[in-house]
């Protein structure tokens, strides 16, 4: 860690695990959002109803995990010789996670696993609800229609997992059972696994707006075009 000093490791943990979670929460929300802009978009058409349903939750998604990590990490007491600079991360040594065993608790289960179930459980649900809707309407339903829905909604639900799953099932033992369960081997692969989620969630991201991808399809076609303009050549004698 450069530089290793405790001021730079208590940031660098206040905005990765704030934003880590602002991550989270926004897409889960948006999950649960995504049911009511299909099923019932009536509801977003008074101002007054937007604002509690729509923009809300959204704003309590950034406010939320930003106020709970400036109490657990810069105003809970500790002396900051905690850190361990040799380690990824400082060696992810907040107070709150080595003497506070109910908040650590509460922050794996809360911040980072409930968004985690609801947004498997609103994607899976969401295409539930297309195929039942199509049924209870007499409409064939057409597997190929729906398979892009199917697979766009299981990218983002399985990539959430595969980031998120192992990381939160080992800090919860560690917190549980066993502080030293796993430890090394989370510290250098385990907690690595987050940052596929970021990588790879913006292309995941463009497939579900299709639009988006023939507009920038289009852009570099354009750029790629030469025009030639023929004129007449003047011929003197």
């Amino acid at each position: 860690v450069i530089p290793a000093i405790s001021t730079y490791c208590t940031w660098w943990t206040f905005l990765a695990y704030s934003l880590s979670s602002i991550c989270e929460f926004l897409t889960a929300i948006i999950s649960i959002q995504r049911h009511i802009l299909i099923f019932q978009p009536h509801l977003l058409q008074m101002r007054l109803k937007r604002y509690i349903l729509y923009y809300s939750p959204l704003l309590l998604c950034i406010i939320y995990p930003i106020i709970f990590y400036m109490f657990a990490i810069f105003f809970y007491p500790c002396d900051g010789t905690q850190w361990i600079f040799t380690e990824n991360g400082c060696g992810f040594a907040n107070c709150y996670f080595i003497y506070d065993k109910v908040l650590s608790t509460f922050d794996w289960l809360v911040n980072n696993g409930l968004p985690i179930v609801i947004i498997l459980v609103a994607n899976i649900a969401l295409v539930v609800r297309v195929i039942k809707e199509k049924s209870q309407r007499q409409q064939i339903v057409t597997w190929r229609k729906h398979r892009r829905l199917t697979l766009q909604l299981m990218s983002v639900s399985s990539l959430f997992l595969i980031a998120w799953l192992p990381s939160l099932i080992i800090a919860l033992i560690q917190q549980l059972i066993s502080s030293e369960f796993a430890l090394q081997i989370q510290l250098d692969y385990i907690t690595e696994l987050i940052y596929l989620l970021y990588l790879l969630l913006p292309w995941i991201c463009l497939g579900l707006l299709p639009e988006c991808v023939q507009w920038i399809s289009k852009k570099l076609s354009a750029r790629g075009i030469v025009i030639n303009i023929v004129r007449p050549i003047a011929i003197h004698n």
